[in-house]
Formats: structure tokens, sequence, C-alpha cells
């Protein structure tokens, strides 16, 4: 695909970000068998891969505010533009020495995400949309799976801690889903889930707890590759909720039905 000049800064900054993850993830592995163990070169790792994104794209596009997972929010000069960037999606996995992480990047403007960058440096995988133009994973167009049948169906999420708001919710969430689905994943990478909602490789993701840096990317993804993302009451606030409800229009509405069926229960 001939990626816009907007697309081509985006990823060259994930693709710097992520290439310094992968550095730094061989060496975490080796720290395990440390006493110390790798928790203090990990969180290095993320600052430094954030550090390299902001570099980038600060010297793309002078004056777009940030929002960042690791320095939170700074005003641009151009208040209509704002970068969202998570320099490390799934850092468990990226303690643990599991080879699934990855950096996103999306573009906020005037209060809508309109392009998104995912780069999983493990697989040297680049899932990129903008709006209006479609999405692809290196430069293969993307669609969502057609799946009608919940089924035949895999479904990813995320399991709250024990003891943090909304988990009882959940679980009655996740027993009414797993009763109708053929499995549930749970990655630990929010992002790539939702790029991999966008490929057709999982069918849905419904999620209630992350932040806009884990999927403001992945949403543009999945809309671009002719998927629906909603929170998961099925409106527009995915931000504010933090809640996202992702798939084809059918999976996204069976999702959405037995969410509800499961909040009568917890009522």
């Amino acid at each position: 695909m001939a990626r816009s000049a907007l697309l081509n800064v985006m990823t060259q900054a994930a693709m710097k970000a992520g290439r310094s993850l992968s550095r730094d993830f061989g060496e975490v592995q080796n720290l395990q068998v440390s006493m110390k163990g790798p928790g203090d070169f990990v969180t290095n790792a993320d600052l430094k891969a954030e550090k390299i994104a902001r570099q980038e794209l600060d010297k793309a596009r002078p004056g777009f505010g940030f929002l960042m997972e690791e320095s939170g929010e700074t005003k641009g000069r151009d208040l209509q533009n704002r970068w969202i960037v998570d320099p490390l999606d799934g850092t468990s996995n990226f303690l643990h020495g599991l080879p699934h992480y990855c950096t996103s990047i999306a573009l906020e403007r005037e209060g809508e995400v309109v392009a998104g960058v995912i780069y999983n440096p493990i697989n040297d995988e680049l899932f990129v949309a903008e709006r209006g133009q479609g999405a692809y994973v290196n430069d293969t167009r993307m669609r969502v799976a057609a799946r009608r049948n919940l089924s035949e169906c895999i479904v990813s999420t995320h399991i709250p801690h024990w003891g943090k708001e909304g988990h009882l919710d959940f679980l009655a969430q996740e027993k009414k889903i797993m009763k109708s689905v053929s499995g549930i994943r749970c990655t630990g990478s929010t992002a790539l889930d939702l790029a991999y909602v966008a490929a057709g490789r999982i069918d849905g993701c419904w999620q209630v707890g992350p932040d806009p840096w884990d999927f403001a990317a992945g949403m543009i993804l999945i809309r671009e590759a002719g998927g629906f993302v909603t929170d998961i009451e099925g409106g527009k606030n995915m931000f504010s909720t933090h809640s996202i409800l992702a798939g084809n229009d059918y999976v996204h509405a069976a999702l959405k039905e037995r969410i509800e069926e499961a909040k009568s229960t917890t009522a």
C-alpha cells in the first residue's frame, strides 16, 4: 500500500520504538535468573521506547499534543491534534519473557481517532489504518472475520485483578460468553487483541478497564477493516468508560446481548 506522509511518520516512530524494545527483550530474558529481578530494567526499557516515539513524532509534527502511558498528557500548541501512545503494550508479558507485546500509536483529531499504527517487533508485523483508507498488515489488506455463528468464534478479553472495580461484573460476563463461544483468549496485550480482530484472527473482543492508549489505534484498525467498535454499553464513550467491545456486526451484537444478560444476573 502507498502510505500517506502521516502514516509514514507514525510507522517510523512505532518501528523505531519497537526495535528498541526488541533489543531490551533479549536482555530481560537473561535477567530472569538474577536475584534482583527484571522489574527496574523493564521500566527503563518502557521509558526509553516512549522517549524514542515522542522524539520521532514531535520532530515530524511539532506542536501536536501527547497522551502517553508513562508521561501522561501534554498539551500542544495545536489543540486539534493529539498523539496517543503506548510504547509497550503487554508489559507483564515483556517482564516475564513472553514474546507477545507491541508499540501502539494513534492520532486523535478534534476528538476522533483518525489514524493508528501497531507494531509487533517479535513477528515484525505492522498494522496500520487511516480513516477512509482501509486497514493493512504488512501491506496486505485486512478484513474482520465473517463468522456469524457465535459457537464457532474465538473472542479475547482481559481479566481484571481480584479486588479491582468491575471484577465481579466481569466474571458474570465471562460466564455468559463462555457458554456461547468456541473459546476465550487472554493474551495480555489489548492492542494486539484488537489488531487481531481487524486481521480476522480473533472474532471479537470485550474488555473493561483498558486505558485510551491501550485501544485507540486498535479502534480505527477494526473500523477500517469493516468491524464495529463501541464501549460495552454499545455507545461511543470508550475513553471515559474504559471499556471496549469489538467484532463484526453479528459478533458485536451477540456479545453485547450476553453482556446485558450478565448485568441482569448481577443487578
